[in-house]
């Protein structure tokens, strides 16, 4: 089957951008790993317009209502793997074996948690090591845990950790914690938490329990006294950042220093025409829910105009 359309991402952008391509009448696929983004890690949003006051999953949610009253064909549970250019047309590579083609691509694919890349990180993750504190933090309840990261997103983990969790720490690479000074009071009056500064993890500990392992701990290099040390930990939250979902596009797109893809700022066009970008993925300056919103409307939009300028009237 040939498709106008595939949009890749299940997120803001590439939500927005399917139900603009749906009013414009085009035969749409979308294909998502999940309907989250990183919209959904967010426990409170109050600069989305029209809500006051709303969190993250539920915002998220809204959105999936809201394109579910459009005639667009959804496949969740797909990753994507490769996007091939061919004449008139791309093929889109999903999952196993997978195989889409359209006539026009979306790239909405958002960002991926960053991994600090140490030693028995991935052995544990989902058993201990998690990237999303609003997901997995009541399975912490009366637990220890450490978040690495000292930003802003490292503390909200704290607060969100604090309701569950008996004693948290945080651990920052630097001598100084980044986060915003408000947030920094709000986790100092839980009166759970404990900054450890200076501190670099060289490797997660696990431990085999019921035929699995478990996050048992880390150790840390204090970058002090040059001395490592370990932390006893039922958990480890590691909140350093996201990076561009962009692999599967390489060949076909240019990339800038932060491995996201550049577009054309008017059209969200890269380098390859037909094929599209838009939200947290590209080169836009704000990472913001609304801004993504408006960057999918516009690519859909920039596709439909693409479209019928290349072939009989749609």
């Amino acid at each position: 089957m040939l498709y106008d359309l595939i949009i890749i991402g299940g997120g803001p952008a590439g939500i927005t951008a399917a139900i603009y391509a749906s009013r414009k009448k085009l035969k749409t696929l979308l294909l998502t790993k999940h309907f989250r983004g990183q919209a959904s890690k967010a426990k409170r949003i109050v600069n989305y317009p029209g809500f006051e006051s709303i969190s993250g999953p539920l915002l998220m949610k809204k959105f999936k209502n809201h394109l579910e009253n459009f005639d667009v064909e959804i496949k969740e549970g797909k990753k994507v793997k490769k996007i091939k250019k061919l004449k008139g047309s791309f093929k889109v590579m999903a999952n196993a074996d997978e195989e889409y083609q359209g006539r026009a691509v979306i790239i909405a694919s958002g960002r991926d948690p960053r991994p600090l890349e140490v030693p028995g990180e991935k052995e544990v993750i989902g058993h201990g090591v998690s990237y999303c504190p609003i997901c997995d933090a009541p399975f912490f309840q009366d637990k220890t845990v450490a978040i690495i990261g000292g930003g802003n997103a490292g503390f909200e983990a704290a607060l969100d950790l604090s309701k569950y969790a008996k004693k948290i720490y945080i651990l920052e690479i630097s001598s100084k914690v980044i986060a915003d000074e408000i947030t920094q009071e709000q986790v100092k009056k839980t009166g759970k938490v404990e900054v450890i500064l200076n501190a670099k993890v060289k490797e997660i500990l696990s431990k085999k329990e019921n035929h699995a392992l478990w996050c048992k701990g880390l150790i840390y290099k204090d970058l002090s006294s040059k001395k490592e040390k370990e932390l006893k930990t039922d958990g480890v939250f590691i909140m350093i950042g996201e990076i561009p979902a962009t692999d599967f596009a390489r060949g076909l797109v240019e990339f800038n220093e932060k491995d996201e893809i550049v577009v054309d700022l008017k059209t969200c066009q890269t380098k390859t025409r037909g094929l599209f970008a838009c939200g947290d993925v590209t080169n836009i300056l704000y990472h913001q829910i609304v801004i993504a919103a408006g960057e999918g409307a516009k690519a859909a939009l920039s596709a439909y105009n693409y479209l019928k300028e290349t072939s009989e009237p749609l």
